[in-house]
């Protein structure tokens, strides 16, 4: 291919990730939440969602997902507030790297990862973080009343499971990264907010997330103890 072709691949590529998407994003992040939530014996286990700090949805992307050299995702980060009761506002979210792929023309990819513990958390506080290697992950249990109580599920920071062609299972996503999104932060926030700043302040939801927040709290509105 020659060089200016690759520019004008590259430039469009960059216009179909530019694109004013993430309200449909967040609507995307709430169906992914309920269809897998759904089915019992194919869902999250319900004694991790209550233990989770904060849990990650990535929805499939249909067309253009990728960069050349890699895979790519977007979507939101929603933790726990401080009282444990309630979801906080969404922080948007990019997921490059790892062994998963977004592919154009094929089949779509959603993501679910569940951050553990304080540590975990903490982690999202940077403005680029590695699964596996700033914080341990491992593919998470399927069913909804499974009980997760193995030595991997109980001492990994993040589990994380995918969703393909109808399939959802455990997934190790080692070696992937995850970075802020300030743009898509500032197109439904009006400002370019880093993760920090919403999943720590207090700040109150935009409507784009009621169907995302309401599904979180249908699903696990308390903490519960460890």
């Amino acid at each position: 291919m020659k060089l200016k072709e690759i520019a004008l691949f590259l430039a469009a590529a960059s216009s179909v990730f530019a694109a004013s998407d993430a309200p449909e994003r967040l609507n995307a992040s709430a169906e992914v939440l309920t269809e897998i939530m759904a089915a019992p014996d194919k869902g999250i286990p319900q004694d991790l969602m209550d233990k989770a700090a904060c849990i990650v949805v990535v929805p499939g992307l249909k067309k253009g997902a990728f960069i050349i050299g890699g895979k790519y995702g977007k979507g939101f980060i929603n933790c726990r507030r401080e009282n444990g009761v309630g979801w906080s506002a969404p922080a948007a979210v990019r997921v490059e790297g790892g062994s998963f792929g977004f592919q154009i023309g094929g089949s779509s990819t959603d993501v679910v990862m569940l951050v553990m513990n304080e540590h975990g958390m903490k982690q999202l506080d940077k403005n680029k973080f590695t699964l596996g290697g700033d914080a341990s992950i491992a593919a998470g249990p399927v069913g909804r009343t499974t009980t997760a109580n193995t030595d991997a599920y109980m001492t990994a920071e993040i589990l994380s499971w995918s969703r393909t062609r109808g399939v959802f299972a455990g997934i190790s996503l080692s070696g992937a990264t995850l970075r802020p999104d300030r743009d898509a932060n500032r197109e439904i926030y009006g400002e370019k907010l880093d993760s920090k700043e919403l999943l720590m302040s207090g700040r109150k939801p935009p409507a784009a997330a009621e169907p995302l927040i309401h599904e979180l709290d249908r699903y696990s509105m308390r903490k519960v103890g460890n």
